[in-house]
């Protein structure tokens, strides 16, 4: 199984970006699909996610200016950006919950990381 991610790029502060993410190999079925970030110095942190179901969460400091959405009949997933702000440089990366056949443990997947650099 391999995620793809993609979108990234240099924004000015208050502009917008979208990241895709597209999973392929082996896969029976995803759960939760999600997007993370990791600025230097800091820890990784989650961003948005969204289950099968459609149900999202977002991080307080994104909520109203993120959106996630996923297209589960072409198992992507992807990340609207507006209202960028300097706080939001990072690099994002997006996860899966990947069963690789019926009845089996779902193990979690990860793409190979964007950046996302907003400037001021």
């Amino acid at each position: 199984v391999q995620l793809q991610a993609s979108g990234g790029g240099l924004v000015q502060a208050g502009g917008s970006l979208r990241l895709s993410c597209a999973a392929s190999g082996s896969i029976f079925s995803i759960n939760d699909m999600g997007w993370y970030r990791q600025a230097p110095g800091k820890q990784r942190e989650l961003v948005a996610d969204v289950t099968s179901g459609g149900s999202t969460r977002y991080a307080a400091s994104v909520k109203g200016r993120f959106t996630i959405s996923r297209d589960s009949a072409k198992n992507t997933v992807h990340l609207q950006m507006n209202s960028l702000k300097p706080e939001d440089t990072a690099v994002y990366y997006c996860s899966a919950d990947v069963s690789v056949a019926p009845m089996t443990q779902r193990y979690n997947y990860w793409g190979q990381g964007t950046l996302v650099t907003v400037s001021s």
